[in-house]
C-alpha cells in the first residue's frame, strides 16, 4: 500500500487541532496506517509537528497571496486575510501553541508570515486608519492569538463558525483602530 504523505499530514493536522495531545498511535489510527509506517515517514512527533509546521506556514502565506493585503484600505485588506486564513486556524492554533516547545529550533518560515502581516498593520498606520501606540508586532501577535482563539471557540461549540471573520476583525480592529478625539 502506497502512503500518501500530504493526506497523512492532513489527517494529522485535522486530529491535532481537535486534540493536541494526540499520541501517534492515534494519528496513525486517524490516517489509516500502522504506527510502524507512520514512523517511518515521521520519526516521532517532533518530526511531524516540523512538517505541519511547514504546511501550516504554506498554507497561511496562500491565504496572504490570496487576501492581497498590499491592495486597498489597511482594515479592508485585513478583513480579507481573516477570512482567508479561515480554513488554516485551527492549525495556525495548534502551531502556534506547539512551537513554544521548539524556541530554538525556528522555521525561517514564521519570520516571513511575521513580516508580512506586520506590514499590513505598519500600512494601517501610516495610512491613519491603525493606532500608532501598538507596534505591528504586537498587532501581528495579537491576531495569531485571537485567530487561535476563535478556532478553539468553535471547535468547542461556544460560537458559530460562520462568525470567525467578523469575530476576530471586529474585535482587533475596534483595538487596533485609532480613534480621533473631538
Amino acid at each position: 500500500m502506497t502512503v500518501d504523505r500530504d493526506q497523512v499530514l492532513r489527517t494529522a493536522a485535522a486530529l491535532l487541532t481537535r486534540k493536541a495531545t494526540a499520541t501517534m498511535d492515534e494519528v496513525a489510527r486517524a490516517a489509516g496506517i500502522g504506527r510502524a509506517t507512520l514512523h517511518r515517514h515521521f520519526a516521532g512527533r517532533n518530526a511531524l509537528v516540523k512538517a505541519l509546521e511547514e504546511l501550516g506556514i504554506q498554507e497561511i502565506e496562500a491565504a496572504l497571496d490570496a487576501a492581497r493585503i498590499e491592495e486597498g484600505p489597511a482594515a479592508d485588506a485585513l478583513r480579507r486575510l481573516i477570512a482567508g486564513v479561515e480554513p488554516a486556524a485551527g492549525l495556525l492554533a495548534f502551531l502556534v501553541t506547539e512551537n513554544q516547545l521548539f524556541e530554538d529550533d525556528v522555521n525561517d518560515g514564521w519570520d516571513r508570515l511575521d513580516a508580512r502581516f506586520s506590514a499590513l498593520f505598519r500600512r494601517g498606520q501610516e495610512q491613519g486608519e491603525f493606532r500608532i501606540d501598538l507596534s505591528p508586532a504586537w498587532l501581528t501577535e495579537a491576531l495569531y492569538g485571537l485567530i487561535g482563539a476563535c478556532a478553539w471557540t468553535i471547535q468547542d461549540g461556544r460560537a458559530a463558525a460562520k462568525d470567525f471573520p467578523h469575530m476576530i476583525a471586529e474585535l482587533l480592529l475596534g483595538g487596533a483602530r485609532r480613534s480621533v478625539e473631538t
